[in-house]
């Protein structure tokens, strides 16, 4: 009589032969939430900011660039309001 497989059973892994874990390792390591790959950074917004190109006058850009970080985003809500008055 033939001896029966035993497909699907599960071999025994000796953890003695396990790779080390490294930085390198965690580094390369997929992140998963069940069987969906979670994504690594910031999630993406709904209404992402765009880059763009814009030429300014040297003077005008080392003024913004010298009231300090976060001076894109002045610029921005000084752009926002500049328009709103327009439609008003």
């Amino acid at each position: 009589m033939p001896k029966k497989k035993h497909t699907g059973a599960n071999i025994w892994v000796d953890p003695d032969d396990a790779p080390p874990l490294t930085d390198e390792f965690f580094a390369k390591a997929e992140i998963k939430d069940g069987a969906r790959l979670v994504r690594r950074g910031r999630p993406q917004l709904p209404q992402a900011k765009r880059q763009v190109t814009l030429r300014l006058d040297p003077d005008l850009l080392d003024r913004l660039r010298a009231s300090g970080p976060g001076w894109q985003t002045r610029v921005n809500k000084a752009l926002r309001d500049w328009l709103k008055k327009q439609a008003a």
